[in-house]
């Protein structure tokens, strides 16, 4: 596993924090973390990727390609910005790169994996299809998550891509009766296995407490040693 694509059902349902658990997770490893597009931030704002290696620690390289003001579509962003958008081309040249020098490359999308980077309609998958590089899927616990996470699955598979599994990336600390079926129905629905479960509030640990307790919410395919569901 060189290069693992990280991408969602949608946006803010925890794709930065798992991002940051499967980081730290691999703290022996050399890893580097990419955002191709990060929107929402102006400069000088910390934004996902150097999240990722506050909350994973020292040994993650964060690098972001490009940044838009407003918190849109990459490709939204980018044109209202009159800046240039990010091209899959361009995603799978950084994170080639980044391979060379590290041990692991985790490369963080925006939104959905068909959010819209460009005027081509160009999308995370188009990115993860030049790096032949497997998807992992992050979805949230509550109601409505099966559909999303099966669509997103048959997406992956339409396009010939490898989705190692699921992880649920904020799950209450009282769930719902919706969010503790679908801890058993999600893999059901999506064909693949969940390979964590992340609670909700992680991101806000102190970053030692996190490393120390990363592992336990991943499978061990992703550094962890929780049981895949």
């Amino acid at each position: 596993m060189t290069v693992l694509v990280v991408s969602g059902t949608g946006t803010e349902i925890g794709k930065t924090v798992v991002t940051a658990a499967v980081a730290a997770a691999f703290q022996d490893r050399r890893v580097a973390v990419l955002k191709p597009a990060q929107t929402g931030l102006v400069p000088g704002e910390p934004g996902d990727a150097a999240e990722v290696a506050r909350l994973a620690g020292a040994h993650v390289t964060a690098v972001e390609l490009a940044r838009f003001p407003e918190p849109l579509a990459p490709e939204t962003a980018a044109r209202r910005a009159g800046m240039a958008p990010v091209r899959p081309y361009e995603i799978a040249e950084a994170a080639q790169k980044l391979a060379t020098e590290h041990d692991l490359v985790l490369v963080e999308g925006a939104g959905g994996l068909l959010v819209r980077f460009d005027g081509a309609g160009s999308t995370l998958a188009d990115a993860a299809r030049l790096l032949a590089a497997p998807v992992l899927l992050v979805a949230p616990a509550g109601l409505g998550t099966l559909n999303a996470t099966a669509l997103t699955t048959e997406a992956l598979r339409t396009r010939g891509l490898e989705c190692p599994g699921v992880v649920v990336g904020s799950m209450p600390a009282e769930p719902d009766l919706a969010s503790r079926c679908n801890v058993e129905d999600l893999p059901v629905a999506a064909g693949v296995p969940l390979l964590g479960v992340v609670p909700a509030g992680a991101g806000s640990l102190a970053p030692s407490d996190f490393r120390a307790r990363a592992a336990s919410w991943l499978a061990p395919s992703l550094g962890g040693h929780r049981q895949p569901g």
